[in-house]
């Protein structure tokens, strides 16, 4: 390891760096100037840039720019399908140099066991992955996950040299109403950073939920959302992830003003999405094709979420900072042609040098065997709550509908698109099952199901055949989980995540043709929905207005209870 005064020496040109990029030209996310001259390295440090320099290996970089290699603020790795090494060869290439994750997904199926395998994952990637803890397992107490997690089990874990603070707070209620539980652990990291998550909270409520010392947030769908939050001291996270896509919203408020104020982040995004459209390099290219400032977008990008993190070893090509840089052959066009996370270039030889660990979670699907009669209807009222999906978003609508009672159940009305949706308790706790009708999926025939179900993940399924919803979800236990299409008494496409029914243990590449297959099954159904498998998980999480369902029934958000 350089010493400091290593580095100074390399910084005047007394002694040779490592490294040097020499021909390119450095985006300044600071002035927006164009800055030429090498960049220097040392010890996977900038120690200059602006000057000539002399090293043991000197990289043509010429007609390239050079920009700060991306954050993202906030994602769940879980969320697409692979393991954190998977995805380290999956975006890093791509210019992500730096995840900010939160891994409740396996923390909901194992508990403080699967933060421990993202923290231990994480100090073996080529990016690097910091951690937030997970704040909220499982989200609320209107649903059964695989685990519980207090303030007491977290004690342990917040020195840990790859944590940043605690994960978003998405038990807003509890945090407004001061709830002892959501209290201690507030608490605890009073003086840390603490991630928000509070979707339309507005007004005093909101005024209550920053001065608990949240200061990051990535819920908000609006502009006028956004605007508030970042008037009330709150950083703004933009969100484009599989489902949630709200880019395109919120742009309008994303200038060079607010920009050192405003982040970028995917919170889930599967392998799929991004070899079709990208990852953090989709949002710059979109942001910027849209007519946003470029300095505004890569700052955003890299300096602003550095700051919005207090990760100030990082976010600018600067002396003293990591050498996370990534060369584009255009602002415009964010294509990064080679990249280097902490001054190690990102190759096959890199990803090939990693000590990566063996996966957990195996065998975690302990579902009942469910029969086609399991999913009938046990109410006899013709009124019906409904939810409704809204595409491109989690928030959905708590529509009304009369359905009436046929034999003592109420069936599926495929001509008004009122489908069945289900929620299987998979943990071995309590064999719930509960039913409701969903408006959105447009789903004529068969069923889909998965045990990507956030955040408790139980298996979710939704169908217009009972036979055919009772044969996806039984898959799932023998496969350990994962996502099934089932149409006329066949499976007709699957894809097995057996890490804790949450993560495959193929390629992304393996992962993402599995996709393709599984979209392509979904559409032959009549599923309208371009991500159908991510809508339905977000369908059970009772922390997103405005009607959810769990394993113990419909929850109406806005009123934080179940309903039926």
């Amino acid at each position: 390891m350089a010493s400091l005064e290593d580095r100074i020496a390399a910084g005047r040109g007394d002694i040779p760096a490592d490294l040097v990029l020499r021909g390119g030209q450095v985006l300044d996310v600071v002035t927006g100037d164009m800055i030429h001259g090498d960049v220097a390295v040392l010890d996977g440090v900038i120690v200059g840039i602006g000057a000539e320099y002399t090293a043991a290996r000197i990289e043509d970089v010429a007609g390239l720019v050079l920009v700060p290699g991306f954050i993202d603020t906030h994602l769940h790795i879980e969320s697409s399908l692979i393991t954190p090494f998977e995805f380290d060869r999956c975006v890093c290439p791509r210019g992500v140099t730096t995840a900010i994750c939160d891994p409740h997904e396996i923390a909901n199926v194992l508990g403080v066991a699967g933060i421990r395998y993202f923290l231990d994952a994480a100090t073996r990637t080529v990016m690097d992955i910091r951690v937030n803890l997970s704040s909220c397992v499982p989200s609320t107490d209107m649903e059964t996950a695989g685990a519980r997690i207090e303030a007491a089990d977290l004690v342990p874990l917040m020195e840990h040299p790859k944590v940043i603070g605690l994960a978003e707070f998405m038990n807003y209620p509890g945090a407004i109403h001061r709830d002892p539980a959501a209290m201690a652990k507030l608490k605890l990291f009073e003086g840390r950073h603490i991630d928000g998550h509070a979707p339309l909270l507005s007004g005093r409520d909101l005024n209550a939920y920053i001065s608990a010392g949240i200061r990051t947030e990535h819920e908000a769908t609006t502009a006028a959302e956004a605007r508030e939050k970042l008037q009330k001291g709150m950083r703004v996270l933009i969100r484009e992830g599989s489902v949630s896509k709200d880019l395109d919203a919120l742009l309008p408020l994303l200038t060079d003003v607010t920009s050192a104020y405003m982040c970028l982040c995917t919170d889930d995004r599967n392998p799929l999405d991004i070899a079709e459209h990208g990852h953090l390099d989709y949002m710059i290219r979109h942001a910027i094709a849209k007519g946003a400032s470029p300095l505004a977008v890569y700052r955003a990008a890299s300096l602003s979420a550095a700051e919005a993190f207090g990760l100030k070893d990082r976010g600018q090509i600067a002396p003293g900072k990591r050498a996370d840089i990534v060369a584009l052959g255009s602002l415009a066009e964010c294509d990064a042609r080679r990249v280097w996370s902490g001054g190690v270039e990102v190759t096959d030889a890199a990803f090939d040098a990693r000590d990566t660990i063996p996966p957990i979670g195996r065998r975690s699907v302990k579902a009942p065997k469910v029969r086609a009669e399991s999913f009938r209807s046990g109410s006899n009222r013709s009124d019906t709550d409904v939810i409704g999906i809204l595409p491109g978003k989690i928030i959905t609508e708590h529509l009304h509908f009369d359905i009436p009672v046929q034999d003592g159940d109420k069936r599926p009305d495929l001509a008004r698109d009122l489908t069945r949706i289900a929620v299987v308790e998979r943990h071995g706790k309590n064999g719930n099952i509960a039913t409701g009708f969903v408006k959105g999926f447009g789903i004529k025939k068969g069923a889909i199901a998965s045990t990507v179900c956030h955040d408790h993940h139980n298996i979710a399924v939704v169908g217009a055949d009972y036979a055919d919803m009772a044969l996806a979800a039984n898959r799932l236990s023998e496969i350990e989980g994962g996502f099934v299409v089932a149409e006329g008494g066949k499976v007709l496409a699957e894809l097995a995540l057996p890490v804790a029914g949450l993560m495959s243990l193929l390629t992304f590449e393996e992962v993402r043709a599995a996709l393709v297959d599984l979209r392509a099954a979904a559409r032959s159904l009549g599923v309208t929905l371009e991500e159908p498998f991510l809508q339905l998980a977000f369908l059970a999480l009772p922390v997103i207005p405005m009607l959810k369902i769990t394993d113990r029934g419909l929850v109406d958000v806005a009123k934080f209870e179940i309903i039926g």
